[in-house]
């Protein structure tokens, strides 16, 4: 029978960040929801629950690689190119199987908790990843990292992404939680012939491909030299044309925007990641102003180290006001959209980051009972995504569900014991750090 979700405040994250009050989700039989609206205009009967909060869509984390849970904390101070050579690379090459399951799980849990339903990621084994995400009941897009370099075999693991989607098809599992595609790692490691043999593998299969696209300033300074800048390289080759995403895209010109905006390029804008790795700030309103959709990403927890969307929501405001020295650069409205609506365009997908009829019913229920919402929910509505946005956070976060199933209540999930989630990803962390 039909579920129905009862709230003060429902924000269905439509195109005009609309707050709608004394309102209701349903949830149909197949997982995906069938009305948003005020409550007296509700059709039909429903089992009703009532829940004291703002209701608003699972949010989309648009850049991870969720696995390096097992890695968090290590190579803190470096800047990119030397924490990926001297720490992370090193340690990653010790990882398993079984480790990329662990730190997997562990931190679909965590994001669950704080109100993510959905990441895009890229890593290995995307068998192992997929397992520990239907297991916790979330969604995400799993791009399998490809990348030309000493221990890394370019060809296998492109093979390995072909047959993966060969024989599972584009999206599986319950609700469609799980959508592969391709993850070539970026251009300053992967040559144009191997980023156009890439291109050819997911266009021929409508797939998604998610890259690493100008992040720090010395890391493509090759491709510059040689081509003008990565987005010229990719347009030149034919990479782009299905859909990309450009993970940070810092550093880019205004020929770049335009690129991309013609092109009809994903952004995953990670300012957590930028700021700790030092890489820069990445130029958001020139992108937004250009038609790119743009979305937020957390990057993975070993560079960020959490995966706390609200927190970098609140980072892309704040950094985007500091770039531009305008304090209405963002404003909350324009990044809950980023974290949600804005972040399902960025994947291509329209089945997914709103409350509204047809899609997924990826919900997430907020908690009034804290301090930012000491003035109840009966403010005005610019107020009251404030208070959302710059106040409320992931600690608020009570319920959570993913294509109709509740995946977290109460604070913790319901599929997944989070204790032994810890237990498991901590075990892989101790024996790296035992093995040096």
């Amino acid at each position: 029978m039909r579920q129905r979700l009862h709230a003060p405040i429902v924000l269905p994250c439509d195109p005009a960040c609309s707050v709608l009050r004394d309102a209701v989700v349903d949830i149909e039989e197949d997982g995906r929801i069938g009305f948003v609206g005020p409550v007296s205009e509700a059709p039909g009967e429903a089992v009703i629950t009532a829940l004291p909060g703002i209701l608003l869509p699972g949010l989309i984390n648009t850049h991870a690689h969720t696995p390096m849970t097992v890695l968090r904390g290590m190579g803190g101070d470096l800047p990119l190119l030397r924490w990926l050579q001297d720490v992370i690379w090193p340690a990653e090459a010790q990882l398993t199987a079984a480790d990329m399951y662990a730190g997997m799980l562990l931190g679909s849990v965590e994001m669950l908790r704080g109100g993510v339903t959905t990441s895009l990621e890229m890593y290995f084994h995307l068998d192992e990843l997929a397992r520990a995400v239907l297991e916790t009941g979330a969604r995400a897009v799993l791009t399998g990292g490809i990348i030309e370099a000493p221990g890394f075999q370019w060809r296998k693991l492109l093979d390995v992404m072909n047959g993966l989607i060969d024989s599972h098809g584009l999206r599986y599992g319950p609700g469609d939680r799980i959508e592969l595609g391709y993850g070539p790692h970026s251009a300053y490691m992967l040559s144009p012939v191997v980023l156009t043999e890439i291109a050819e593998a997911a266009h021929s299969r409508n797939a998604l491909m998610h890259i690493h696209v100008a992040e720090a300033a010395l890391e493509d300074v090759a491709v510059r030299d040689a081509h003008g800048s990565v987005p010229k390289l990719l347009a030149s080759i034919g990479f782009f044309g299905g859909r990309v995403v450009a993970a940070h895209s810092v550093h880019l010109s205004e020929a770049d925007i335009a690129l991309f905006a013609e092109h009809r390029v994903g952004v995953a804008h990670c300012p957590g990641s930028n700021a700790k790795l030092a890489s820069g700030m990445a130029p958001v309103r020139a992108l937004r102003d250009a038609g790119v959709a743009v979305g937020i990403g957390t990057d993975g927890p070993a560079s960020n180290d959490d995966l706390d969307l609200w927190e970098d929501m609140r980072l892309a405001a704040m950094f985007t006001r500091l770039s531009t020295m305008d304090a209405a650069a963002l404003v909350a409205a324009d990044v809950l959209l980023m974290a949600t609506r804005s972040g399902a365009a960025v994947l291509g997908r329209d089945d997914i980051g709103a409350l509204e009829t047809g899609r997924w019913a990826d919900v997430v229920h907020v908690s009034p009972d804290a301090p930012a919402f000491a003035g109840g929910l009966d403010v005005p509505d610019a107020q009251l995504l404030s208070n959302l946005v710059w106040a409320a956070g992931a600690r608020q976060v009570r319920d959570v569900w993913v294509a109709g199933d509740q995946v977290v209540s109460e604070g913790e999930t319901t599929m997944v014991d989070r204790a032994e989630a810890q237990a498991m990803a901590g075990a892989v962390t101790q024996r790296l750090l035992a093995a040096g």
